[in-house]
């Protein structure tokens, strides 16, 4: 019995000894990891900063010829754009928030007729009245959530265009001063590394009128009249924003 005792002793001596040198041993391949080191940490994307880009489109848009004898009904006026784009994006506002002032300047192809008799000799009864806007340029301030690499926003803000009036038969011509209208709509924009965007934007677009003082081919009748161009504008467009 002594003896048994001795070796149970003994024994549980030796387990002790094991598990003391067991803590000492350093884990092979180092100590353990922490879990919240597990996955990289990905960097906060920067939308802050002066960007310069190109955009082309389509518009369809709409425009009214009118007199104190009458008016044309609304026809269409389409085409497409295309041009360069200048911003400044700031960031300051938190993680998620971003402000912005964007400009544009494109050639535009709308072109739309219709025929305008009813405004009055001496218009014919075949005569056709055309609206064309040969440039379009807008001025807007934007307004976004940014999610990771997303920027989804709303902008607003004035709009300017070139029109060009005329009719045949009789055939005339008038390119009144370039109305000031405005601007509004939303879009979303994926910034592929600190440099280079792409976006896709609808804008809703108002010139509101230009006036056409008497003896023009829009005022037949020897009072003032006005045309009136409108148009629903999807644009596509590429960013370069500046480090500094």
């Amino acid at each position: 019995m002594k003896a048994f005792g001795a070796a149970l002793i003994l024994s549980l001596s030796l387990v002790g000894a094991e598990h003391v040198l067991a803590a000492d041993i350093p884990v092979p391949g180092g100590a353990p990891i922490p879990p919240s080191s597990y996955y990289p940490v990905s960097q906060p994307v920067n939308w802050g900063g002066v960007y310069i880009g190109v955009n082309g489109g389509y518009g369809l848009g709409s425009s009214v010829w009118k007199d104190s004898l009458g008016s044309t009904d609304s026809f269409g006026v389409n085409g497409g754009v295309a041009g360069g784009t200048l911003g400044i994006n700031y960031a300051g506002f938190g993680d998620w928030v971003l402000l912005g002032l964007e400009g544009d300047f494109d050639w535009s192809g709308a072109t739309g007729s219709t025929g305008c008799s009813v405004l009055g000799p001496p218009l014919t009864a075949s005569a056709t009245c055309q609206t064309r806007v040969d440039w379009l340029a807008t001025f807007r301030l934007r307004a976004g959530y940014t999610w990771s690499n997303f920027l989804f926003y709303g902008t607003a803000g004035g709009a300017t265009g070139d029109y060009r009036l005329s009719s045949a038969n009789p055939t005339s011509s008038h390119n009144p001063t370039p109305p000031l209208g405005w601007a509004a709509g939303v879009g979303v924009e994926y910034l592929f590394n600190d440099a280079i965007s792409a976006k896709l934007e609808y804008l809703y677009v108002d010139l509101l009128t230009v006036g056409c003082p008497s003896g023009t081919l829009c005022s037949a009748d020897g009072t003032n009249g006005s045309v009136s161009f409108k148009e629903s504008l999807i644009r596509a467009g590429v960013n370069y924003k500046f480090s500094w």
